[in-house]
């Protein structure tokens, strides 16, 4: 099989296809980071599990698998800054995006206590394609707020989902 696509055109390709942003984040030996993903989405609910996507050249890659416990945090439709500060986009130094008054102490990995969804888990299995690892998170604690927008990244921005 010969691959045609080229990899600006699938880039291209993926900036259309709608997704929702949440900041997968721990804490532990490893250290403490966070980062923002659309490449999320649930695998089974037996036992819950849900997979992000993240690039192995990215120094956290190797903290979130050193540390093993994470949160996923799906952000609502009032978070674009903090999924822009979260991608790195702003320059905010990972500490201080810690120290802001958004997280939850009742974890022991970072929960966003406005999140409209977070999920506590363990990484259960890892599978490296190309430049990323999918990492399959198994969900032990869920919360839900049912009364907040979404957040979706389409077309290389963030927009607010109404409810």
């Amino acid at each position: 099989m010969t691959i045609t696509a080229t990899r600006a055109e699938f880039r291209d390709a993926m900036a259309h296809l709608a997704a929702a942003v949440s900041i997968l984040t721990t804490d532990g030996p490893g250290g403490r980071c966070g980062i923002t993903l659309s490449a999320v989405c649930s695998v089974t609910d037996s036992p819950p599990t849900v997979l992000a996507c993240v690039n192995r050249s990215s120094a956290m890659h190797d903290v979130f698998v050193s540390n093993g416990r994470v949160a996923l945090n799906v952000l609502g439709g009032d978070q674009a800054e903090l999924a822009r500060h979260f991608s790195g986009a702003t320059n905010v130094a990972m500490d201080e995006r810690f120290a802001w008054n958004i997280w939850s102490s009742a974890y022991p990995v970072p929960v966003l206590r406005d999140a409209p969804v977070t999920m506590t888990g363990t990484l259960s299995g890892r599978t490296p394609m190309g430049s990323h690892s999918v990492l399959f998170i198994r969900v032990e604690e869920i919360h839900v707020r049912g009364d907040a927008d979404g957040l979706v990244y389409h077309n290389r921005d963030f927009h607010r989902l109404g409810s």
